[in-house]
């Protein structure tokens, strides 16, 4: 069974920037778009970056010009560089392919202070 592990959250003020990493550990990592999410408390999961196979990006407007999401494909890994984070970017942080097929991992807090 395919594992997902996120790391690199943390608390921040606002206007920080934080690096988040997530590790798969499944060589079938290199052919999937992979995404990363986040769920803010008593709201749905939503999708804010993508990253196809071959490196071509996606991001949601909320996010756009700030979040930066890349791939390491030697390593199954999957980055999300955040900058000059806002209060609304507190949330659990998860990666998973484009379309959340793998079972998702224990996330990632990230808590941005005013």
């Amino acid at each position: 069974q395919v594992q997902l592990v996120e790391s690199g959250g943390g608390l921040v003020q606002a206007g920080g920037s934080l690096r988040l990493s997530c590790a798969a550990s499944t060589s079938s990592f290199t052919v999937n778009a992979m995404g990363w999410y986040r769920q803010a408390p008593g709201k749905q999961r939503e999708l804010v970056a993508s990253i196809t196979s071959g490196g071509r990006t996606n991001y949601a407007d909320a996010v756009k010009g700030r979040f930066t999401i890349s791939r390491d494909n030697a390593k199954n890994t999957v980055y999300l560089q955040m900058n000059s984070l806002k209060p609304e970017d507190t949330a659990v942080y998860y990666c998973n392919t484009r379309v959340g097929f793998w079972p998702w991992g224990q996330g990632t807090q990230v808590t941005v202070s005013s």
